[in-house]
């Protein structure tokens, strides 16, 4: 009885596909002049977005009552939302722009990158792990990965009783501009990568990943306490400096899988879309690998500090990448939906 009453059933879900598929060729064509829309909205006029935003929407209310399940639904969803930021975008740019740039450009790109931000970060966490067991198991890894000139240099500074006595070797300016300008590269270098498909930025990834977990790893051979320091040391700067590497990696992902997986969008379309959010997020972190240079130049080598102190600038440093990289895009995400669906 019941493999009979599915059976009646049939028929009406039949009848749903066709209907589905008839109203996406009823459709295509106009979807795709949209996103022609939305792709070049700095040459259209305010009344011809607007237009566009009213047709997209009235689809969309449609997909979601009828097909709410559907691939369609969600393309249109997508669609809805990009077009809704063309529409509320000031034309009177200039200065403006500076501050919606950093207050809504930003979280909002990371916001369509949180699953390159997740890989992205799995793809560390994993490298870091392989640093550190690669490390415990083969003594001579450590001077493979950082050189022996560094260990070398590291033993002697822990023999004279400053461990972390390597940045302290050079004055504070001249430091500043060398770490900026090498961490900067390094963001850029993973980003453009992404032009190798995943795979070239998961390698720029892995790289430092397996640099920073045999570096830790290193120091906790010599002892706990030279461990704790290390802690300490490195992550008053780096909590900003690794934090930003890795969503240089997200942007990287975004660039690539723009090309390599554009989904319901045309390929040329979804790269353009990719790179532009990727180059957003490497621009953003311009500032952040800056701050991060200047605590690693004006404030890491001042190891007498108390430990509170340190600590606070951590948890700090912290609390700031985790509300404007994660909080504040899924905020902004949330209110724009929110709007979509009042509308």
């Amino acid at each position: 009885m019941k493999f009979r009453a599915n059976v009646l059933f049939l028929p009406e879900i039949f009848d749903i596909l066709m209907k589905e598929v008839s109203f996406i060729r009823q459709n295509i064509e106009k979807w795709k002049s949209l996103e022609r829309v939305v792709d070049d909205f700095e040459t259209r006029n305010p009344s011809e977005i607007a237009d566009a935003y009213t047709v997209i929407t009235s689809d969309l209310s449609f997909a979601r009552s009828h097909y709410p399940q559907s691939r369609i639904t969600i393309y249109l969803n997508n669609l809805a939302l990009m077009l809704h930021n063309s529409l509320h975008k000031t034309k009177k740019e200039h200065f403006s722009r500076i501050k919606t740039f950093w207050t809504q450009e930003i979280p909002d790109a990371m916001y369509r990158s949180r699953k390159d931000l997740l890989y992205s970060f799995i793809v560390f966490i994993i490298s870091v792990l392989i640093g550190v067991i690669s490390a415990l198991n083969d003594d001579s890894f450590v001077r493979l990965i950082l050189g022996d000139g560094y260990v070398d240099m590291t033993l002697a500074n822990i023999q004279d009783g400053d461990p972390m006595g390597v940045y302290k070797d050079m004055s504070p300016v001249p430091m500043f501009l060398r770490i900026a300008y090498n961490n900067i590269g390094v963001s850029f270098y993973i980003f453009v990568l992404g032009l190798l498909t995943g795979f070239g930025t998961g390698y720029g990834l892995f790289s430092n990943g397996v640099m920073i977990g045999a570096f830790q790893t290193f120091f906790f051979q010599q002892g706990a306490d030279l461990g704790f320091e290390s802690v300490l040391a490195v992550w008053c700067h780096g909590t900003f400096e690794i934090s930003a590497i890795v969503i240089a990696g997200a942007a990287g992902f975004a660039l690539g899988n723009g090309w390599f997986f554009p989904g319901t969008y045309p390929r040329l379309y979804a790269f353009k879309q990719g790179a532009m959010r990727g180059l957003k997020i490497i621009v953003g972190l311009i500032p952040v690998f800056l701050i991060a240079a200047f605590l690693e130049s004006f404030i890491t080598r001042h190891t007498e500090y108390p430990t509170a102190v340190r600590l606070s600038i951590i948890i700090v440093s912290f609390l700031c990448v985790v509300f404007y990289y994660l909080i504040l895009p899924y905020l902004r995400a949330k209110r724009k939906e929110k709007l979509i669906t009042n509308h």
